[in-house]
């Protein structure tokens, strides 16, 4: 099943994010979640970093929120809101 998990950062919390990008990245490539899509939403400007997107596939929203509680990002207080919710994925043109 996938999972879409939406993530909107504390207010200017662009460089707490990047002291914390390489260990975030490293989680995502090393965790037993699968990692379909992801990367940072964007400010109006199409530059600054506000939040994050994922599509995972897992067996339960269980594993995507112990999966997320976990992520370095969340250790270190870059999201001030994570939104879970399953994902029916109709469309898929890559």
């Amino acid at each position: 099943m996938h999972f879409i998990v939406h993530c909107l950062d504390h207010p200017n919390s662009v460089e707490k994010r990047l002291a914390n990008y390489e260990a975030h990245k490293a989680y995502l490539a090393s965790g037993t979640t699968k990692t379909v899509i992801s990367g940072p939403l964007l400010a109006d400007d199409n530059e600054t970093m506000i939040g994050s997107l994922f599509l995972f596939e897992a067996e339960s929203k269980e594993e995507i929120v112990a999966f997320n509680k976990a992520d370095p990002f969340t250790a270190a207080g870059v999201w001030k809101t994570v939104n879970i919710h399953p994902f029916n994925k109709r469309v898929d043109n890559r």
